[in-house]
């Protein structure tokens, strides 16, 4: 399996966000992936590396933001979010 394909460069790191828990209640969570990375994918990474069964995969690019420290002007980095929606019968325990 090559560095690409290898689940744990495809699945950064849960989000653990107010946000992000709101749709636990849908069995439903949310990640920070590789920008390379497709649903196909993020979807075989999830199931294998956390042994669960996942029926969707939704994903969205965030961009940077704008911020400002006194007087210098930079941005956040931009990052890929994917929201996995699991089996009913799976749960993950890592929030």
């Amino acid at each position: 399996m090559g560095k690409a394909k290898d689940p744990h460069y495809i699945v950064i790191r849960p989000v653990v966000t107010e946000r992000a828990y709101q749709t636990q209640g849908n069995n439903s969570y949310t990640f920070e992936v590789a920008p390379h990375a497709n649903k196909a994918e993020i979807k075989d990474a999830i199931e294998s590396l956390f042994e669960v069964k996942v029926v969707g995969v939704r994903t969205m690019h965030k961009r940077g933001k704008a911020r400002r420290r006194r007087f210098v002007v930079g941005r956040t980095r931009s990052w890929k979010k994917a929201i996995v929606k699991l089996s009913p019968d799976h749960t993950l325990e890592i929030m």
